[in-house]
């Protein structure tokens, strides 16, 4: 096992969780299962078996790759690819670039149950163990796909209603003014440094969330964690 780097086409969950998460949801991409001597959980290695993974007790793996002294699972897996469903609500995040945001992302939009993620590049690499430990194991509930432009995106899924979240945007949602309630919609996000680009403003609808003077704007995250609410509840409502 070596030290992960980007061009590398493997990674690893770190934590038994994450790593149940992956053996799961994607048992096929498991490479092998590094479990420390004093981890005691027998679960982990009935569903090894089960499911044909190789895994071993190994001490010294942890002292080179852990992140977390108290992390006693190590799961080598292959990256592999994912469609957008066309017909299901996405999150579109332009040049997303914390590797931290973007794993609490993922974990809160399978929360809502928003499982479709499009990427635009350039972005923080998806397949960074603090991605992936950030997502708490959601990672692998989740599809993600990259594009190298908003156009390219737009292109791919003409018939989803594009809002745009905005500092300066004109709908403010509630229950009466939803928009595209029987078809599929994207929920688009700037970056945390810049947000989206003027050009934005006529590109669908643009949204605002509301908040207090106090404060330039709100995290990533949270945004993206409020915007997926707001609309997975009204997108409920209108079914």
């Amino acid at each position: 096992m070596k030290a992960y780097k980007k061009e590398y086409d493997y990674t690893y969950t770190s934590g038994a969780y994450a790593t149940i998460e992956m053996l799961e949801a994607k048992p096929g991409a498991a490479k092998k299962i590094y479990i420390h001597p004093n981890f005691v959980d027998k679960r982990l290695i009935r569903l090894c078996k089960d499911l044909g993974v190789e895994h071993e007790r190994n001490h010294a793996v942890f002292r080179k790759l852990n992140q977390k002294e108290n992390s006693y699972v190590l799961g080598v897996f292959a990256k592999y690819s994912a469609k957008l469903n066309n017909d299901l609500p996405h999150v579109v995040l332009v040049n997303p670039a914390d590797m931290g945001n973007l794993g609490t992302i993922i974990r809160t939009l399978v929360g809502f149950g928003i499982t479709n993620l499009a990427i635009i590049t350039p972005a923080a690499d998806i397949w960074n163990p603090k991605v992936i430990r950030a997502s708490m194991g959601a990672f692998f509930r989740i599809n993600i796909e990259h594009f190298s432009s908003f156009d390219e995106y737009r292109k791919r899924f003409t018939g989803h209603h594009i809002f745009a979240f905005m500092l300066d945007g004109e709908l403010v949602l509630n229950d009466g003014n939803f928009p595209g309630r029987h078809c599929p919609y994207s929920l688009v996000f700037g970056n945390e440094a810049t947000g989206l680009p003027d050009v934005f403003k006529y590109i669908g609808t643009g949204v605002k969330l509301p908040q207090s003077s106090s404060v330039d704007s709100l995290n990533l995250s949270v945004a993206v964690g409020v915007g997926a609410f707001i609309f997975s509840q009204l997108h409920r409502k209108g079914e």
